[in-house]
């Protein structure tokens, strides 16, 4: 279950990926790039100077255009890749 973690921290580090911090510490760099074949909507974050201009907005990311990402999906994806972390470092 999602604990209603907000991001507390935005970077943008290359093309489609920003490194995003959430309020419990959790972190990630997350490739943004399979969210612009998701419809119309998302094509404006296709041109690299509208990409770049996220912001945190209601505790998630989000853009001029007014696209957001559901914080809680952006969370699992981040304790998601935690968790295989964990997995490898013990094998």
């Amino acid at each position: 279950m999602w604990n209603m973690n907000d991001i507390t921290h935005l970077e943008y580090k290359s093309q489609y990926v920003y490194h995003i911090v959430f309020d419990d510490g959790t972190e990630r760099d997350i490739d943004f790039s399979p969210y612009l074949k998701r419809g119309k909507v998302f094509q404006p974050l296709a041109t690299p100077a509208f990409f770049q201009q996220a912001r945190i907005e209601g505790g998630t990311i989000a853009w001029p255009n007014g696209v957001d990402i559901a914080p809680e999906t952006l969370y699992e994806q981040c304790k998601h890749v935690s968790a295989e972390r964990e997995l490898s470092d013990k094998t």
